[in-house]
């Protein structure tokens, strides 16, 4: 296919040979099929990000870096410059988590190289050799949504021990690869220990793979792994290797009624961002 003109940088570059198709467009990046020699790679194209809204920005930007004193206040005023360096910084917040993650061996796509707004990483195939499809679109038996559950717990875990926490995991954006789930799209990662909203976050993520898997396998509906997982972590008790329960008492007291409806707003939020992803 003619070469897309955000792609035409990587083709001079010789990052990238030819472009073979266009895999996806969704509401913030177009990925494409992409060759490079007799590797096969996609290539990720953002978006500028017009559908975030500005509670979940700062929700999930608190804490992280900018270059320097004007970029910091130019993205508080939202100004043309903020909403640019903003952009940037939400890009780079992927790239930089693919690489941590993927050097703490989490099931992430390998990434290879990230030019003008276009990250080209990893294709994460099926068995075939094709695109590996999304969650959503697979129907499991009650063993595989049991194992599959475990395996993507346990890089959750990892991500964790790594500082990390998803922030938007859910069965949109996990594909099943030949050899098992691989997570996607981290522009919204956060840092586990400097982001106040990343107990929230981690127990959603949590919350969103048990209530999918439990579709299939409804026992796991009664497994609490997040509050869990979050307690240790805290304690300074969580290893890649720890053994979970998928037990956690939790503590009686008042209720935070503030935090209930931050829940109750975040759980609307979800639903309507998981409507757009369907008609993806």
């Amino acid at each position: 296919m003619k070469t897309p003109p955000r792609l035409q940088s990587l083709v001079e570059e010789g990052l990238i040979d030819t472009v073979v198709r266009q895999l996806m467009s969704g509401k913030e990046a177009m990925v494409y099929v992409v060759r490079r020699g007799e590797q096969t790679l996609c290539a990720k194209i953002y978006k500028e990000a017009t559908n975030r809204s500005f509670r979940q920005a700062v929700d999930y930007t608190e804490n992280r870096k900018t270059k320097n004193t004007r970029q910091a206040r130019a993205m508080a005023k939202g100004t043309r410059f903020g909403r640019q360096a903003q952009e940037a910084a939400w890009q780079s917040a992927e790239v930089d988590a693919l690489y941590r993650l993927a050097a703490a061996g989490v099931r992430v796509p390998q990434p290879y190289n990230f030019l003008d707004g276009v990250l080209l990483m990893e294709l994460v195939a099926d068995a075939e050799g094709d695109a590996a499809p999304r969650l959503n679109d697979v129907a499991f038996t009650p063993e595989e949504a049991r194992a599959h559950h475990a395996t993507l717990l346990t890089e959750v875990v990892r991500m964790l021990c790594a500082g990390v926490v998803h922030g938007d995991l859910s069965e949109f954006n996990i594909l099943l690869a030949q050899d098992g789930p691989v997570i996607i799209d981290l522009p919204q990662a956060v840092d586990a220990a400097g982001n106040n909203h990343a107990k929230r976050m981690l127990l959603r993520d949590v919350g969103n793979l048990r209530d999918f898997f439990g579709a299939f396998a409804p026992d796991l509906l009664g497994t609490d792994h997040g509050p869990e997982i979050w307690a240790l972590y805290e304690q300074g008790a969580l290893t890649p290797d720890t053994v979970l329960t998928g037990q956690f008492k939790h503590a009686e007291g008042p209720v935070d009624l503030g935090a209930v409806i931050r829940e109750i707003d975040d759980a609307q939020e979800e639903e309507a961002q998981r409507r757009l992803r369907m008609q993806e």
